[in-house]
């Protein structure tokens, strides 16, 4: 497969042009010259989402508008069915769960930006420890059920894509800016300019800092973030426009003072925004390019080719404290000590007084530690993911019935990169003190990969208004790792990667079939049963002999498209084997990269939304939307202990799927001034399944509010309040320990369009 991919980089441009020019030959030119070629979407607009033979949700501008959000778990409260999982308060690592699947790291649903796998390596390290900047985003889609069957690998839950700022059909520049609490200030700036009839340019900057919101014990190092993102795309059409190339260059750098250190409780109840000064150091930096050419051809007036090649890199290192030896008696290449994790758990349950004492007394900085007691690691890993995908739909009417088909190909190959460190330092008079950096690969020498092969085929059948979709989907993946010991030896050398330095090699070979159906069946001119069944994958590791997480699914329910928007979806996933994947970011008691069998689970629920919009004589526009998810997954079986599920018995919740969610939000609108108010609530989660004492969080209760004035057609001015109760709530319990959601904030903005 590796052959094939590189003949992919050296031809791939050669083979769009021959069959550009093959097509052309054939095809029926008339009435294209005005055709207009759309951006890269799945669902296009809310009309669209409507039509869908499944649940699917567009969230367009107009909405993004209203709070400027540059937090995607901000956006996404508004869409039933997901679920989220805070841990920074800015979204930077976001946790996203559709339908009950894990959330962690947003790892088991598909993420995409203008329709492109975005994660750093989709395949064989999912973890979104890059996720695009939600500040320059024009749109959101959400597809689920039998919606999602076009979008893998993960399709158990669903797939959520971003769509980046679109071409304009005439020059023009946008100017936001915004500054507001915690020194916090983003600036998103984008100009397009037309050269010419075929061709177009847009460039695209977006930067965002802030001192964050947390403070760390004995020091003046803030714990905010500064991100510059910046795109360009370079749109070119043919005189006909029957073809469109666009190529589009995007890089990413981050750097943020983010901590995998949480609080125990009872700090946690005295000052929920502390930050303990042994995680003083902790910080990542991270670095992302991408570079995508898309080519687009209209072959007949209900034909139409698309093609994509893509190549994202992506490196970061995050610096954190990992581990503590409350002695000293490891060095800094066998460092075994306790994780925070079971620190914080000591102090929490307070089974040996004192030990649990002897602990506090560490966090508080009250108490040195012995040399080479505590160990940080340099989290460094360099991430790539790069293929060619192409998409064929055509259009044949007939008397009585309409038929759409969609076919598609992907090839695919991504890969980690894993070199890190483990150092040592020791506490003295509150202040950490290095004694040792360690060898580069003394906490992780590996690489990884994944090569895949996906394709899908799906039909929408429409007969007098009814809609049948039937597809299929194939996913055939190949995983590698190589792991290479450790020398012993206490330098900074790197790390030995030959073949006499080998430690183990493994592979994993999956290939499933993925068949689905969708239906959209209209009792009246407004009133629609949506339903469907489909089988649901997640990809699983490169484990010899695991086998992938999988699901039938299945939805049922009425979509209502009268002057009062309604829809209500009854879902149920029945799982034969729920995955249970080891990350650091898991904070669970277990060896990253290893797999568990969480074995037969059931996860079902109701998702519900209410849309009405009303308009008054005096001007007056008064809008409501109204979204309410009920979740329940519990795991089917008994499983003796685990480091990642725990000890698990029928019935046991499914940790971290809250049961009740609810969003509203409220609208007032006149000819200038537009008002905005949005409510979240999310239920107490457990993040084990015994569900025991100081293994769940806090529900949470969040109000936002934001004004609008616009001075004139150009020009408008916006205030905003996020969270607007000051609410400090437990909202997480991973990686180490209780973590508070983002308490009151403020902002005051403008934004111009020339």
């Amino acid at each position: 497969m590796s052959k094939l991919f590189r003949f992919i980089g050296c031809c791939g441009l050669s083979l769009i042009a021959a069959l550009s020019t093959s097509l052309l030959a054939n095809a029926d030119v008339s009435d294209q010259k005005s055709a207009q070629i759309e951006e890269i979407t799945i669902v296009g607009s809310v009309a669209g989402a409507k039509q869908m033979t499944g649940a699917a949700r567009f969230i367009g501008p107009e909405r993004l508008e209203a709070f400027h959000h540059s937090d995607i778990q901000k956006v996404l409260r508004e869409v039933p069915g997901v679920s989220l999982q805070i841990e920074d308060g800015y979204g930077l690592r976001p946790n996203i769960s559709i339908r009950g699947v894990a959330s962690e790291r947003s790892s088991r649903i598909t993420l995409l930006e203008d329709n492109i796998l975005i994660a750093p390596a989709p395949y064989s390290a999912p973890s979104a420890y890059y996720f695009p900047t939600m500040g320059r985003m024009h749109a959101v889609e959400v597809l689920k059920g039998p919606a999602a069957i076009s979008q893998g690998p993960y399709t158990i839950g669903g797939a959520l894509n971003l769509v980046s700022t679109p071409f304009a059909d005439r020059a023009k520049m946008d100017l936001f800016a915004e500054a507001g609490s915690d020194a916090t200030q983003r600036l998103h700036f984008t100009a397009q300019q037309p050269l010419g009839d075929q061709v177009a340019l847009l460039v695209d900057a977006h930067h965002w800092r802030s001192d964050g919101f947390q403070a760390i014990d004995r020091s003046d190092r803030n714990t905010g973030l500064s991100i510059t993102d910046y795109t360009a795309k370079l749109r070119v059409r043919s005189n006909d426009a029957r073809h469109e190339w666009v190529a589009k260059l995007q890089t990413t750098q981050q750097s943020s003072n983010q901590s995998y250190l949480g609080l125990t409780d009872q700090d946690f109840g005295q000052s929920p925004t502390r930050r303990y000064g042994l995680s003083e150091l902790d910080a990542i930096e991270t670095d992302h390019q991408q570079q995508v050419l898309f080519y687009r051809f209209k072959m007949t007036p209900t034909t139409e080719l698309e093609v994509a090649l893509y190549n994202n890199e992506h490196a970061r290192n995050w610096f954190k404290t990992e581990k503590l030896d409350i002695d000293g008696s490891q060095d800094a290449d066998t460092f075994a000590g306790k994780n925070w994790l079971a620190v914080i758990q000591a102090i929490n349950t307070a089974t040996d007084a004192s030990l649990a004492e002897d602990y506090q007394s560490i966090l508080d900085g009250a108490e040195d530690t012995a040399p080479g007691s505590i160990g940080l690691r340099a989290n460094a890993r360099e991430y790539f993911s790069r293929g060619a995908q192409a998409k064929l739909t055509h259009s044949l009417q007939t008397e009585s019935i309409d038929y759409d088909f969609e076919a598609g190909l992907r090839l695919h190959k991504d890969g980690e990169d894993r070199l890190q460190r483990d150092s040592t330092y020791h506490q003295s008079r509150g202040k950490l003190l290095l004694d040792d950096l360690g060898r580069w690969g003394n906490a992780g020498n590996q690489r990884q990969t994944a090569e895949a092969v996906a394709a899908y085929f799906q039909s929408r059948i429409t007969f007098k208004s009814f809609v049948l979709s039937p597809g299929l989907r194939l996913e055939r993946i190949r995983q590698d790792r190589t792991r290479w010991e450790t020398q012993a030896s206490r330098t900074t050398d790197p790390a030995d990667r030959s073949l006499d330095n080998l430690r183990d090699q493994r592979r994993n070979k999956v290939q499933v079939l993925l068949p689905g159906i969708g239906l959209l069946w209209p009792l009246t001119p407004t009133v629609s049963v949506v339903a469907g069944v489909h089988k649901g994958f997640t990809t699983p590791s490169n484990a010899p002999g695991v086998e992938p997480e999988t699901a039938v699914n299945y939805e049922l329910g009425f979509r209502s498209s009268g002057r009062t928007g309604l829809e209500a979806i009854y879902f149920l996933s029945d799982y034969d084997n729920l995955l249970g994947q080891c990350t650091a970011s898991s904070g669970a008691q277990c060896t990253p990269g290893d797999s568990f069998n969480g074995n037969a689970a059931t996860v079902q629920g109701l998702e519900l939304t209410a849309q009405r919009e009303y308009a008054t004589r005096t001007g007056l526009t008064f809008s409501v939307n109204l979204n309410y998810t009920y979740l329940d997954g519990h795991f089917d079986t008994n499983i003796a202990d685990t480091a990642f599920f725990g000890d698990v018995s029928t019935g046991d919740p499914i940790p971290y799927l809250p049961q009740h969610q609810l969003h509203i939000g409220l609208g007032f609108l006149t000819t200038r001034w537009s008002h905005f108010l949005d409510f979240g609530y999310q239920d107490a989660v457990c993040v084990k399944a015994s569900c025991t004492l100081f293994e769940t969080t806090q529900s949470q209760a969040t109000l936002d509010l934001s004004s609008h004035y616009e001075l004139n057609a150009r020009t408008a001015i916006f205030a905003k309040i996020e969270n607007v109760t000051d609410q400090n709530n437990l909202v997480a319990r991973q990686p180490y320990g209780a973590r508070p959601n983002r308490g009151r904030s403020m902002a005051l903005g403008f934004s111009i369009s020339l």
